[in-house]
C-alpha cells in the first residue's frame, strides 16, 4: 500500500471501527479496503455456494427436499395403505402377512438411508447460512463505515461553513465598529 492509502486505511480502521490496523480481522480488513476504494461488496452468496455443490450433494438436497414434502408423505401413505390392504385381502396367499415384517424391514431401511441424507443436507444448509450470515455482516459493516464517513464529511462541511459564517460576521462587526467609531468622532467634534 502507498503511504496515502495506508494513512486512509489506518484512519478508517481507527475512526470507524475503533481498532488499530494490526487488530483488524481479515474480514474487517477486506471491508475497510473495499470502503476506501469505493468498491461494492454485495454478491449473491447463496448462488455462489450452490455453484460449488457436487452431484452427490445436489442429490442429497433433492432427496431431503422430496422426503420432507407433502407429496412424499401422501405418496408413502398411499403406498402403506395399498401394501397392508393387499396383504389383508390376500389373507392366505399374502406375500407379507400380518404383522407385515417385510414392510417393517423396508421402513427401517428407508429410515436408515433417509436420515443421514437429510442430515447431510441440513449440515450443508447450515454451512450456507453461515456463509450468507458472514457476508451480511461484511455488507452491514461496510454500510456502517460509509454512513460514518458521510457523517464525517457533513461535519467537516458544516464546520467549514460555520468558520466562513463567523469570519463574515467578524468582518461585519469590524465594519460596524468602524462606522460607530466614525459616527462617535463626528458627534464629539460637533
Amino acid at each position: 500500500m502507498s503511504n496515502d492509502k495506508a494513512d486512509k486505511f489506518t484512519h478508517a480502521a481507527e475512526t470507524f471501527l475503533g481498532k488499530a490496523e494490526h487488530a483488524l480481522t481479515e474480514r474487517e480488513r477486506i471491508v475497510v479496503e473495499k470502503a476506501i476504494r469505493r468498491q461494492t461488496l454485495a454478491r449473491d452468496s447463496g448462488a455462489t455456494f450452490d455453484e460449488r455443490l457436487t452431484f452427490g450433494q445436489k442429490l442429497a438436497d433433492g432427496v431431503a427436499a422430496f422426503g420432507g414434502s407433502w407429496a412424499f408423505i401422501s405418496g408413502f401413505g398411499i403406498f402403506l395403505v395399498l401394501w397392508t390392504g393387499t396383504n389383508i385381502l390376500l389373507a392366505g396367499g399374502a406375500f407379507d402377512a400380518y404383522p407385515f415384517i417385510f414392510l417393517n424391514l423396508l421402513l427401517s431401511m428407508l429410515a436408515a438411508m433417509q436420515a443421514p441424507v437429510i442430515m447431510m443436507s441440513q449440515n450443508r444448509q447450515a454451512a450456507k447460512d453461515r456463509e450468507v450470515s458472514t457476508h451480511d455482516y461484511e455488507v452491514n459493516l461496510k454500510s456502517e463505515i460509509e454512513i460514518m464517513a458521510l457523517h464525517e464529511k457533513l461535519d467537516h462541511m458544516r464546520n467549514a461553513e460555520l468558520r466562513e459564517l463567523i469570519s463574515k460576521q467578524q468582518e461585519q462587526i469590524d465594519l460596524l465598529t468602524k462606522l460607530v467609531e466614525g459616527h462617535l468622532k463626528q458627534v464629539e467634534s460637533k
